[in-house]
């Protein structure tokens, strides 16, 4: 399984603008990958107005998604904003090389920044299986709550979309580690870079982390697409050594 990180800027609210310059960069990329994550919000930035950006599940940014996973004989994942039934959620969709689609509504907005005003929270816990990998769904904030995540459907991926801004870089890149080691699971994150409307820094630090916390892919604060091929045998090996996951407690998320 070869994962292909896209680390970016992106326009201030301008869909249009961000899906042609997505396309351009990875219609361009020459090495083969099984799936592509982008940022949170990948066609807005992270705003609060959503009514501006808001699209529908039939709308265009999730057709453009969908055609350019075929195009790519590859999946691709990120969040962007949904309109349903009036209600604005925050949805990180993800689209199969076929056009079909699974998707998973973040759960802990961001109330520092007011999301939870703006947007609906999400409900429940999502894994999707995709070449013989489960992977579990996760946006941003979600990062420091541990226990919505903790694995025990026993995925194997956990995918991290995000725009985490500067001042806070050392607990992203803190806590991404600490999900590896106590999920044991590789964990991907996806940050943007560069500014937003609101003078927001954004500095990446993308990543992937094995099951051991060993940092093996870091995009630094440079745009582009970084790519990583898993070894979910040698994971699975490691699991039933060390049994860790074996000792993990039992419990229900109300």
């Amino acid at each position: 399984m070869k994962i292909a990180l896209f680390q970016t800027k992106l326009a201030w609210e301008n869909p249009e603008k961000n899906r042609k310059f997505i396309e351009e960069y990875v219609v361009n990329e020459t090495q083969m990958f099984d799936l592509l994550v982008l940022p949170e919000m990948f066609t807005s930035g992270f705003t609060m107005n959503p009514q501006n950006v808001a699209e529908a599940m039939n709308g265009q940014t999730i057709k453009w998604m969908q055609s350019l996973a075929k195009m790519k004989n590859c999946a691709i994942t990120g969040s962007l904003v949904i309109e349903e039934d009036g209600k604005y959620f925050n949805r990180m969709v993800f689209v199969f090389p076929t056009g079909e689609m699974e998707y998973y509504d973040k759960r802990h907005l961001f109330t520092l920044a007011g999301e939870n005003q703006k947007y609906q929270a999400g409900k429940q816990k999502k894994i999707v299986q995709y070449l013989d990998y489960k992977f579990c769904l996760q946006v941003c904030y979600d990062l420091r709550f541990p226990v919505f995540s903790r694995n025990v459907e026993d995925y194997h991926v956990m995918l991290y979309v995000a725009n985490w801004p500067k001042p806070r870089i050392s607990a992203w890149d803190a806590l991404l580690k600490a999900r590896a080691i106590e999920n044991m699971c590789y964990t991907v994150g996806v940050n943007r870079i560069g500014l937003d409307a609101n003078e927001l820094e954004y500095v990446g630090h993308s990543q992937v982390i094995d099951y051991l916390g060993n940092i093996v892919v870091d995009c630094e604060s440079e745009q582009g697409i970084f790519i990583y091929e898993l070894d979910k045998t040698t994971m699975m090996t490691t699991r039933q050594k060390l049994n860790f996951l074996n000792d993990r407690d039992a419990f229900e998320i109300c």
